[in-house]
């Protein structure tokens, strides 16, 4: 009897693991958490957090930081994404977006930290500068890193202002102290 159960649960942990969706339709929808450029006029900084992808996301998440300068029509979005090495890229991205705020494959953000007001509008030009000091812009390791957690780490290293409190899960971050 004992065997049977073993291997019935066996069978549900790995059709679990398994799954028919794809990353290419996993949603990629705003979330709706983020001020709208529209009508939110001060400077924003947001970091999001996100399940990993597919399994991946019983165990961590992955980081990212969204800026909005005063009056700025849309956010520019800086992240560090493992695939785009394989694809002979860095693995440090930024791009614009009304929509900083959208689904990481399927997975709803959360926020780890917002800051709105006067205090961004001062700490924008630093996390941009450290942006660009990023030493491991070009390297992605699932583990222990540099990461996706990574990234975002290093940057509240160098922004202390920011207070940044990384979520437990967020697995690479540690590297940052590196």
């Amino acid at each position: 009897m004992a065997k049977y159960l073993g291997l019935l649960f066996i069978t549900l942990f790995l059709s679990a693991c398994s799954s028919n969706d794809s990353w290419r339709t996993a949603s990629r929808e705003p979330a709706g958490i983020a001020p709208s450029p529209e009508t939110e006029k001060s400077a924003v900084i947001e970091f999001y957090a996100a399940d990993a992808y597919n399994w991946r996301g019983w165990l961590a998440v992955h980081t990212w930081v969204a800026t909005k300068e005063k009056n700025a029509p849309e956010y520019t979005v800086h992240e560090v994404v493992g695939w785009r090495v394989n694809r002979g890229l860095p693995a440090l991205s930024e791009y614009t977006t009304t929509t900083p705020d959208r689904y990481w494959f399927g997975a709803k953000p959360e926020k780890v930290l917002s800051i709105i007001g006067p205090k961004a509008e001062t700490l924008i030009p630093k996390i941009n500068e450290a942006v660009k000091r990023y030493p491991w812009a070009n390297e992605y390791t699932v583990f222990p890193g540099p990461n996706s957690n990574t990234f975002p780490a290093w940057i509240g290293l160098q922004v202390p202002e920011l207070e940044l409190d990384m979520p437990f899960s967020a697995i690479g971050s540690g590297y940052a102290d590196n």
